[in-house]
Parts: structure tokens; C-alpha cells; sequence
């Protein structure tokens, strides 16, 4: 199958909709045959951050010249983005080959019916097979006790900030949401925790106790102390001895939690017979990218790219905006979301740092409309996606800010038309 089949008949899956639980997964390894213990796998959990976490690992390890796969969720542009290794997503032949592959093989009558993150998950960790790969970073795909990846044993296992989010699958407060984070700790296995919620952190470290799971936990056990104004350079200090100064080039100070989270569970891999050097760390940390997470692209105006998706993402935006805030610019929100977020919250919070919102719902039945928007906080609502830029340009002027945020998809659509980049399709769940 060509490239843009193959990913039409996997998007498919999604019809199967969001299906939580480990024992189909655990049933496609063994149908597949795969000997889950062939290279060392940390797995990386939480509301946001997360995929922060997972690319500051992974760029460590390849570093220090570990073969690395790192699978994250979801794609901003290209599904093959979703599979990376030593940093470089997988060809779009080798994607369609495996998803033909895959797709044969669960067609048939015998096979479990996996899902389509099930089968994204299948073919991520046999890529890093076939690649030879010493070591995988897994990102959770949602919550962690019932993702697909938790079929998978972990050699280290992190846990990032927690906060309301998925509650319809997860659960309507933070202990109950922390009990599905926390379900990714391994008996024995250390776990690195960033969030500093009390009532989560409770439900987490009664969880690793039961398990038996070394726990270090943010300012307890390692912290970041930022070295400039810019809060470009950290010192990390962990229990194996403070790191730094460290070049960070992802931008909020959010981003100095996740690379203590980072650092925290790099230092802790030689023990657990993965070696990384400080100065591996130093490189990885400083080479790190991470698309879309307040990425500044320049011209007149500038636009700024968020993939802040929840209240707690659009809390961490504010503050940015709040603290980067020099001479007087005219500041434009491009804003669309899906319907099940808190989005009167994150309007509430992200409103007043700007002169002018646009709404620009993603096409998508899951999206929250333009009149719901409205309800919350009257503004400006555009017919789509590329007029909402022109309209923005133009109000921002030249020297101005257009930031765009609320949900991936508006991100990477923005994203995709202001650098002239492919993409596939749109993933409608």
C-alpha cells in the first residue's frame, strides 16, 4: 500500500473509538510474537509535559550514542512524527509497509481488534526492534493504568504534572485522575514525580509503597534553579549530584519543571544499567525540539504556536505571556478547542492577555463551536482556519503577536500553513 492509503485504512480504526484496557494489547504481543524484554523501555505519564519529558530523554540518550525510539502522541503534521528514533521519524514507505503488515494481520478472524493507538503502539515498538534500538521512550498516550503502553514492561517509569483533564475517561477529580497516572508504576521499578499536588502526590506515593517503587519526587528529591533572567540556563539538582548549567531552548518556566523530570530520570538510568553522562545530558538537553509547545515563528507578526489543550496548559501560556511582556504590542488569539474541555476556564485565563480573539473551531465533530465559544466569552468567530490568519495579521500589524492555542489541531493547521508543510489528514476522535 502507498503512504496515503495505508494511513487512510489505519485512521479507520478510529470508528473502534477510545477503548481503555491493557489485556488487547497484551493479546496482540503475544499474537505478534514479541518479546516484550528486547531493549529497556521508560515510560512517561501525565496531564501535561509529558511529551516535553520524553523528547528531553530521548535526545539524552541518543546523546550519548544509545540507538533511541521515542513514541509520543499525537502527531502535530505526519503520523510517522508519532515514531522517532535517534530523533528522526521513520519514512513514510516504512509506515506504509508496517501498517499493511499490521492491518493483514489483525484482520483476521482470530486476531484481537485492537485499536487504532493499539496499533500505533504495535508498530512503534517493532520499528525499534527491527532498528536495533538499546532503548525506548514511551509516552503515554491517556491516563496510564489502561493505556496501550502499559502492556509494556518499564526499566524507569516518570510521572509529570497532574491536572482535570480527560475527566470523562479518567476521572472527575486529581486523586482519581493520580490513581490512573500512578497505575504505570512497576513493582520495584523508581518512578520520578513532578507534580506537586498534594492530594495527587498522596495517591501516588501510597501507590509506589504498595509496589514497592523507589519514589523521588519534584523539590523533594531534585529541582531545577533557573541560572538567568531568560531562565535559558538551570542547574538541576538530583541525588546523584547537581547537573548545569544546562541550555534549555524550549521556552516558559513550565519547561524548567519538565527538565528537572528529565534529568531526574537520566541520572537515575545507570544504576538501571542504561549509562548517560552529564555531559550527554548537557547535549541532549541543549539539542531538545519540541514543536508547537510555545514555538515562536518569526515575522510581521510573529506568531506564537501553544499546544495548550486544557486549563492547566492555558494557565502555564498566560503566565509566559504575563512574564514576556516588554514593550507595548498588539497581542491576537487565534482559539479553537474540542467541546469537552474546560474551555470557559481557559478563555477566563487566556482573554485578558490579549487585544483581540478570534475563534476558529477545528473541522471536527468534536469541536466546540464558534456559538459555544461565544457563550463564554464574546468574540470575533471566523469561518475557518485561513481566514482567521489574515484576520489576525492584520490586526496584530507588523510589529504585533498572533499566538494560537486551545486544541493540537488548530496548532498544527496554523502551523502547517505558515511553513508550507504535508499533512496528513485530520484524526477525528
Amino acid at each position: 500500500m502507498r503512504y496515503a492509503l495505508a494511513i487512510q485504512k489505519l485512521f479507520a480504526l478510529q470508528a473502534r473509538g477510545v477503548r481503555m484496557g491493557v489485556d488487547r494489547m497484551r493479546d496482540a504481543l503475544r499474537y505478534r510474537a514479541y518479546d516484550a524484554h528486547c531493549m529497556p523501555f521508560i515510560q512517561v505519564a501525565g496531564t501535561n509535559g509529558k511529551g516535553s519529558v520524553s523528547a528531553m530523554i530521548a535526545s539524552a540518550l541518543t546523546a550519548q550514542g544509545h540507538r533511541t525510539g521515542l513514541f509520543t502522541s499525537p502527531h502535530l503534521h505526519r503520523f510517522t512524527e508519532r515514531v522517532r528514533i535517534d530523533g528522526e521519524p521513520i519514512g513514510t514507505r516504512e509506515a506504509a509497509r508496517r501498517i499493511t503488515d499490521l492491518l493483514e494481520t489483525f484482520g483476521r478472524p482470530d486476531a484481537p481488534q485492537v485499536t487504532f493507538f493499539e496499533l500505533s503502539t504495535l508498530l512503534a515498538i517493532e520499528a525499534f526492534r527491527d532498528h536495533s534500538c538499546e532503548v525506548a521512550v514511551l509516552e503515554v498516550g491517556l491516563g496510564g493504568r489502561l493505556d496501550a503502553t502499559n502492556a509494556l514492561p518499564a526499566r524507569l517509569s516518570v510521572i509529570t504534572r497532574i491536572a482535570l483533564d480527560h475527566m470523562q475517561y479518567l476521572g472527575d477529580t486529581l486523586p482519581k485522575i493520580a490513581r490512573e497516572k500512578a497505575g504505570i508504576i512497576k513493582r520495584g521499578v523508581p518512578v520520578i514525580v513532578g507534580t506537586r499536588e498534594p492530594t495527587a502526590l498522596k495517591v501516588i506515593a501510597a501507590r509506589a509503597r504498595q509496589r514497592h517503587a523507589p519514589l523521588l519526587c519534584i523539590d523533594r528529591d531534585f529541582a531545577a534553579h533557573a541560572q538567568a533572567r531568560s531562565g535559558s540556563r538551570l542547574r538541576v539538582r538530583t541525588p546523584q549530584g547537581v547537573f548545569g548549567p544546562l541550555r534549555i531552548p524550549l521556552l516558559g518556566a513550565h519547561q524548567h519543571d519538565n527538565a528537572a523530570c528529565a534529568v531526574a530520570a537520566l541520572a537515575s538510568l545507570p544504576s538501571l544499567g542504561i549509562p548517560v553522562s552529564p555531559a550527554a545530558v548537557a547535549t541532549g538537553i541543549a539539542r531538545v525540539r519540541w514543536p508547537a509547545r510555545l514555538e515562536r515563528i518569526a515575522g510581521r507578526p510573529a506568531f506564537l504556536l501553544d499546544a495548550a489543550h486544557n486549563a492547566d496548559g492555558c494557565a502555564a501560556l498566560a503566565r509566559h505571556l504575563s512574564a514576556a511582556r516588554g514593550r507595548k504590542q498588539r497581542r491576537v488569539l487565534i482559539f479553537g478547542v474540542m467541546a469537552d474541555k474546560d474551555y470557559p476556564r481557559m478563555l477566563r485565563t487566556l482573554a485578558p492577555c490579549f487585544d483581540h480573539v478570534l475563534y476558529a473551531p477545528p473541522d471536527m465533530p468534536r469541536a466546540a463551536t464558534s456559538s459555544q465559544l461565544q457563550i463564554a466569552h464574546a468574540a470575533e468567530a471566523m469561518g475557518n482556519l485561513a481566514s482567521a490568519i489574515r484576520r489576525a495579521r492584520k490586526l496584530a500589524g507588523p510589529a504585533g503577536l498572533v499566538v494560537v492555542a486551545g486544541s493540537i489541531f488548530v496548532v498544527a493547521e496554523v502551523r502547517a500553513r505558515l511553513l508550507g508543510l504535508p499533512s496528513d489528514p485530520l484524526i477525528r476522535m
